[in-house]
């Protein structure tokens, strides 16, 4: 798979803090909950797109000391997108998880 943020991935990911990191993955989980069951093409580039920013985090050198926290959301990110057969996680779960780092990241801006 292609990289989608390429700019990102350049070092612009590095630049945001990891509330806004998160939040970020959140909005592309959301896009992914939203296009579930209208667009199969959407919703699967969604997907990547939230994985691909989780890779990022997990890369991010200054959360060496959260990798554990970061490692299990993408372990359940798959684990919802393969139907929450081993953690019972949903995509909603980690809709209202990634939020409110979102919200957080607004608030301190």
């Amino acid at each position: 798979m292609a990289i989608q943020h390429t700019n990102l991935a350049a070092g612009g990911w590095q630049k945001l803090s990891l509330l806004e990191q998160l939040g970020n993955i959140g909005g592309e989980t959301s896009r992914a909950l939203n296009w579930r069951d209208k667009d199969q093409k959407s919703y699967e580039n969604a997907i990547y797109r939230a994985l691909e920013l989780l890779d990022l985090t997990i890369c991010d050198p200054r959360w060496k000391n959260r990798l554990k926290e970061i490692v299990r959301a993408r372990e359940l990110l798959c684990d919802a997108i393969l139907g929450g057969k081993e953690y019972k996680t949903s995509l909603n779960d980690l809709n209202r998880y990634f939020f409110h780092f979102a919200l957080a990241a607004r608030l301190l801006k």
